[in-house]
């Protein structure tokens, strides 16, 4: 490995500092491109058109090949000087691909002939920069730059200690001195002149303005780079056809045709679409607008990476948060303030926050199992519903909600049904019975708050009751109090959807014996000495009954889709996509795509093992993709994973009718048909009183 590319890690152990001084200076140009770009703000890069970052990131790989002395390039010709390995798999990426051309090429031509290459590139940048420390990674494709103390750094004048600060205040001596530049930073200035958003990161009067002009001219190697990246931005050397696809019309009657129309799975029904239509096609329905959909292995991709930039949310949600009271709930926000929501909320949500209670969990969910009667047919969805909530509601909110859950369930699917699905008149909202439930959200408001007037409860464990209160507090404009209303009512309205996803698990469970002996058999080993700790549950001693869980999140997704509006026109997989197109983007149509998930109507769980690993990528979407991607995903996860262990320790369950075919409920979210009921056939063990531990 090359000198320049040693010690990024340097200073990560045992010093005040995160990193020294020394590492930061060996960031690589591709590194502090990243890092100057990125805008805390909105946790990804700033807004800079994908082709344009494309080509910038691109040049400066080329730049730090040419200071490491690998090319050389004037504004002729880029040329290969030493074809050995950096060390870097940034750089190497680049440098394999110029090695291997037989003709001498111009920088133009390799700026645009890599630039497809960029996203890679910043990915392993990304990655490396967090592992280094540089970056801290948040939920949902979210970055924030980590503070680096002071202790030894290179500049002690930054006004702040993050790694980018360092970056900046360089650049800034530069723009704003009458020194000679440096030649790395000329070329950062350059480039990120050429992409058009030097005037966003400082402000440049008309004495800066001939200062980075000059800064430009000055290196012929930075100046070859930066003259093709502005060239490639301007007019690509191969510039592909002006004519995008012409997205396809499927025909009402090839919709209802579908085979998958009956059963209610919408995510099967669009996987046939798309392997007929493509992966980008239209769906034109009575009385409603004209509605684009995603699907497919490479949207998915898209929309994760690039969903933010192109696509808003708040446009599907603005009627139904007024029910709530609110408006710029955290579903309804883009942009920086999403971020800010969700980076200050996500400890809130945190799977960390659920092992640290695991004893009061197990307590809970025993209270309401001992509810259950041997010999009682229960509805499978409002047993799971109730169950989860009577977990759930005291540990997120501290309070018992199961007296009003029902009503508020009922509300929420109301308020989903008409402004969201648009399946039911809004009068309906309004009815005398739909007018009570509306005020027991109230009632719920003043339970929670009742006796934590100071937003936390002494004594107690910090739950997200507390969390959110102390937000509005100190950041009123972030959380308005007209939000509380439906904020604190989240946990019990979440109860709805993980208790659908619960039901589904339970019927899977029930219906597969040779699964149920092997998930009872990690059941009982766990359970029988005593309560599992979070070790054990989170470990190889649940590895069955997790991929059990998978498996049926991949072919019984409670949100299989989500509804976007576009609000910067964009092509996806070669169709456009104008600006105000209602889009769909049916993320989990890839879990019944055989060229992702082979055989993909059969339930596998050794499809998660290695090396077939099929949920690795964006294929795998149960929660959502992107910047909206469910929050509480973790939190979740194992209050399910705890659910199904202890069903399958405790009671014996039969599926109820005898005959029963599962059904879905495809509207507005997935759920078992209410058809669906579970007999508690007996008890394995008894329950009892109090946590074994």
């Amino acid at each position: 490995m090359d000198s320049a590319s040693a010690g990024i890690t340097g200073g990560l152990e045992g010093e005040p500092g995160i990193l020294s001084g020394l590492a930061l200076q060996s960031l690589s140009l591709v590194d502090e491109l990243v890092l100057t770009l990125l805008d805390e703000e909105s946790g990804y890069f700033r807004q800079v058109p994908g082709w344009n970052l494309n080509c910038t990131i691109v040049g400066g790989a080329l730049a730090e090949l040419s200071l490491r002395s690998r090319i050389d390039s004037d504004l002729e010709s880029l040329i290969l000087l030493n074809p050995t390995a950096t060390g870097d798999p940034v750089l190497d990426l680049i440098l394999e691909e110029v090695a291997a051309e037989p003709e001498q090429r111009n920088a133009q031509y390799w700026v645009e002939r890599l630039a497809p290459r960029a996203e890679k590139i910043i990915d392993l940048a990304l990655e490396r920069l967090v592992e280094s420390g540089v970056l801290q990674y948040h939920e949902g494709g979210f970055w924030s730059l980590t503070p680096i103390g002071r202790h030894g750094a290179a500049d002690a004048d930054a006004e702040d200690g993050t790694a980018a600060e360092y970056v900046k205040e360089r650049l800034r001596k530069e723009i704003f001195s009458d020194e000679i530049p440096d030649l790395r930073d000329a070329i950062i200035v350059s480039l990120i002149e050429s992409c058009g958003v030097l005037r966003f990161i400082f402000d440049l009067d008309e004495e800066a303005e001939k200062r980075v002009e000059a800064i430009c001219r000055l290196d012929l190697i930075g100046r070859a780079i930066s003259l093709a990246v502005d060239e490639n931005i301007a007019g690509r050397l191969f510039r592909p056809s002006a004519l995008t696809k012409p997205i396809q019309v499927v025909p009402l009657r090839r919709l209802l045709r579908g085979p998958h129309v009956r059963d209610g799975n919408l995510p099967a029904l669009v996987a046939g679409l798309a392997a007929e239509y493509g992966p980008v096609f239209e769906l034109r329905l009575p009385l409603r607008e004209r509605m684009i959909v995603l699907a497919g292995p490479e949207t998915n991709r898209w929309m994760h990476r690039h969903g933010r930039t192109h696509l808003r949310a708040r446009d599907y949600l603005e009627d139904f948060e007024k029910i709530y009271g609110g408006s710029a709930i955290l579903p309804a926000l883009d942009g920086g303030d999403h971020f800010r929501y969700r980076r200050a909320m996500q400890p809130s949500y945190s799977r960390t926050r659920l092992e640290r209670r695991l004893d009061e969990f197990y307590l809970l969910a025993r209270q309401h199992m001992k509810t259950w009667t041997v010999g009682e047919t229960y509805p499978a969805v409002g047993m799971c519903r109730r169950l989860v909530n009577a977990e759930m509601s005291p540990l997120a909110v501290g309070i018992d909600s199961q007296d009003v859950v029902d009503d508020l369930h009922t509300f929420k699917e109301r308020a989903l049904r008409t402004h969201i699905g648009k399946t039911l008149p809004k009068f309906m909202l309004f009815t005398p019975g739909m007018r009570r439930r509306a005020k027991l959200l109230d009632d719920v408001v003043d339970r929670i708050i009742r006796d934590r007037p100071t937003g936390e409860r002494e004594g107690c464990p910090r739950d997200l009751a507390d969390d959110l209160l102390n937000l509005h507090t100190n950041d009123c404009l972030l959380l308005p109090e007209a939000n509380l209303r439906f904020v604190l009512s989240a946990p019990m309205i979440a109860s709805m959807y993980v208790g659908d996803q619960l039901a589904f698990a339970v019927h899977a469970l029930v219906s597969q014996p040779a699964l149920l002996e092997r998930i009872r058999g990690e059941a009982d080993a766990l359970f029988g000495a005593g309560d599992p700790d979070r070790e054990s549950v989170t470990g190889p001693a649940a590895d069955v009954t997790r991929r059990f869980l998978m498996e049926c999140m991949r072919l019984y997704p409670t949100v299989p889709m989500s509804a976007r509006t576009v609000d910067n026109s964009c092509v996806v997989e070669g169709y456009e996509l104008p600006v105000g197109a209602q889009v769909l983007v049916v993320s989990t149509a890839t879990h019944f795509m055989s060229d992702v998930f082979p055989d993909p109507f059969s339930f596998d769980i050794d499809r998660y093992l290695a090396p077939r690993n099929e949920h690795v990528g964006t294929g795998y979407a149960p929660y959502g993709l992107g910047t909206h991607g469910c929050l509480g995903w973790r939190w979740t996860e194992l209050q399910m994973l705890l659910n199904l262990l202890m069903v399958a320790h405790h009671f014996t369950l039969r599926i109820a009718p005898k005959n029963y075919e599962l059904k879905i409920s495809p509207f507005t979210t997935a759920s078992p048909s209410r058809k669906l009921g579970f007999t508690i056939a007996g008890r394995r063990r008894e329950l009892p009183s109090e946590s074994a531990r």
